[in-house]
Parts: structure tokens; C-alpha cells; sequence
């Protein structure tokens, strides 16, 4: 665990106030950085100017950047191919994939200037498993599973690029007994699991374009 200090820099978190994203700003606070926490109303990341405005506008506010979190994303809901429509692909792809390029691009020259430089993009297994009844959402965390990839090569070696990828950690009030059994371990996780994901990556200072599944042993089963 990181030590709680006055100097440890400022912090973006898209999707901040989320149930995921909040705990994760909670978290950053408590291991002495200024957060930004962006919620929906602080800009639309579904388009590029969206995702420049609220970047350039934490930066401003906090004196700069030295960690940027996307934990922003929309279009999870289940539903039958046969009742997809393009509204919904755009919403999926839009703050998801097309929010964690744009915001990563204008956050970069900001990282680049810290001793820390870190950008964290929160990922899903479902961009790692086939999900029938989530075919945008499984496919827009693919592509953002691939920007982490492509951004660690991209804007190395001044600024690290890292993945956290959560399983079952936000569920749904009645199906925490049927996500458990879906795991290695037998239980569900909480956002704390994936604050502290992010913390660990924080000081993992030789660690870039890899992606830390914290799901529980989900992805490995079949």
C-alpha cells in the first residue's frame, strides 16, 4: 500500500462518480493525491471534444497531471443480437473506447512532464470473452483492451500505459451467489479490489501495456 503523503501529485478519474470509479477516487485521496473525479456532467466522452474539455480543464485545476484513470463507460445492458441497433453501438463504443483514445491523447503531453506518468485505462474480461447478449460492450472493451497495448508503445517511454481488468466486482443486487460461483474463488470482488489494482500499478514503476485481471480466476474458466 502506497503511504498516505501531501506530495504524491494529481489525479483525473473519468467516470468518477460510478460505482468503481468513486471508490477508486476515494482511494487515490487517501494515498495523498488531489483527484479530479469527472462525472457525466463534467463532459460528454463519447466525443473528442468532450474528452479534450474535461482533460485540459483537470489539468487546469489541479496544476497538471501525473495519473489519469478512464473508468468512464456506457452501453452495458443485455440484449439478444437480433436487437441491436446502431444507437446502441454508439453508445458502447463512445466513452468506452472512443473517450479512453481522446482523452489519453490530450493527457499525454500532461503525463509526459511527471516523474510518475501514468495513464490506467479499467478494462472488463468481457473484451477478453465472447458475451452474446453484450456484443458492443465485449466488443468496444476489446478495443480498449487494445489501446492499452497500443498507447504503452505509443507514448513510451515517458509515460506508462496500463490495464486493470475487473470480473464480477459491481454486481447487481440478487446475483452475487450465481457471479461467485463463476469464479475460481468462489465469491464476488468489490471496487476496492479495483482501487487497490490501480494503487499497486501506481508504484509498479517497471510495469507498461500489461493488464492486471482482477476477477477472481473468471477468465480462466471455461
Amino acid at each position: 500500500m502506497l503511504p498516505v503523503n501531501d506530495s504524491r501529485g494529481s489525479a483525473l478519474v473519468t467516470g468518477g462518480t460510478g460505482k468503481v470509479g468513486r471508490v477508486l477516487a476515494e482511494r487515490l485521496e487517501e494515498a495523498g493525491f488531489r483527484v479530479f473525479a469527472a462525472g457525466r456532467a463534467d463532459g460528454d466522452l463519447a466525443t473528442a471534444a468532450g474528452a479534450r474539455g474535461l482533460v485540459e480543464q483537470a489539468a487546469s485545476d489541479l496544476g497538471g497531471l501525473d495519473l489519469v484513470v478512464h473508468a468512464a463507460s456506457a452501453g452495458f445492458e443485455p440484449r439478444e443480437v437480433a436487437d441491436v441497433t446502431e444507437e446502441h453501438w454508439d453508445e458502447a463504443l463512445g466513452a468506452t473506447a472512443k473517450g479512453a483514445f481522446f482523452v489519453a491523447q490530450t493527457a499525454a503531453p500532461h503525463l509526459a512532464r511527471s516523474p510518475l506518468g501514468l495513464l490506467v485505462l479499467v478494462e472488463d474480461v468481457a473484451g477478453y470473452d465472447p458475451w452474446p447478449l453484450f456484443a458492443p460492450h465485449a466488443a468496444a472493451k476489446a478495443a480498449e483492451a487494445m489501446l492499452t497495448r497500443v498507447l504503452a508503445r505509443a507514448l513510451a517511454p515517458e509515460v506508462r500505459v496500463c490495464g486493470v481488468a475487473p470480473g464480477p466486482v459491481a454486481v447487481e443486487p440478487g446475483q452475487e451467489e450465481r457471479r461467485a460461483a463463476e469464479t475460481l474463488l468462489g465469491r464476488i470482488g468489490s471496487p476496492e479490489d479495483i482501487a487497490g489494482a490501480v494503487v499497486y500499478l501506481v508504484g509498479a514503476g517497471f510495469v507498461t501495456g500489461s493488464t492486471l485481471f482482477v476477477d477472481g480466476g473468471l477468465s480462466l474458466n471455461p
